[in-house]
């Protein structure tokens, strides 16, 4: 596989995790809303990778939805997701207000992380949509 294409891997790997974290009894909330914002994260890169677009190391997702949309003006679609996922990357990963999120918002976490790594991969070589 080429090495541009590893973050789309990870992406899997993220959203593999977060499936199991939130499945687990009890499910570890937390650490699964974290790898939702991942997964969409990682995929969102590897598609700005493989068409050669630099991107900042961030975790807001917005402006690498804005970047992918000069390449592909459909992923304008993935805003709204991406404006969800956003705050899981830090909101409950550090000691604060809120220890946890409720099961609910992390479900529709998973829900959005599924879809914009399923929409990238649609966009990404055959060699990736068979792994």
């Amino acid at each position: 596989m080429r090495p541009k294409l590893t973050k789309f891997v990870k992406a899997g790997h993220d959203l593999r995790s977060a499936r199991r974290l939130f499945s687990d009894e009890p499910p570890i909330l937390d650490t699964a809303a974290y790898h939702c914002q991942q997964a969409a994260e990682k995929a969102l890169k590897a598609f700005l990778a493989l068409h050669e677009v630099q991107f900042s190391k961030i975790h807001l997702l917005l402006p690498l939805v804005e970047q992918s949309i000069d390449v592909d003006p459909d992923f304008a679609q993935l805003r709204e997701a991406v404006e969800t996922l956003t705050p899981f990357a830090t909101v409950f990963r550090y000691p604060g207000d809120v220890l946890e999120p409720e099961p609910s918002d992390v479900l529709e976490g998973m829900v959005f992380a599924e879809r914009v790594v399923e929409f990238v991969q649609a966009r990404m070589p055959d060699e990736v949509k068979r792994g």
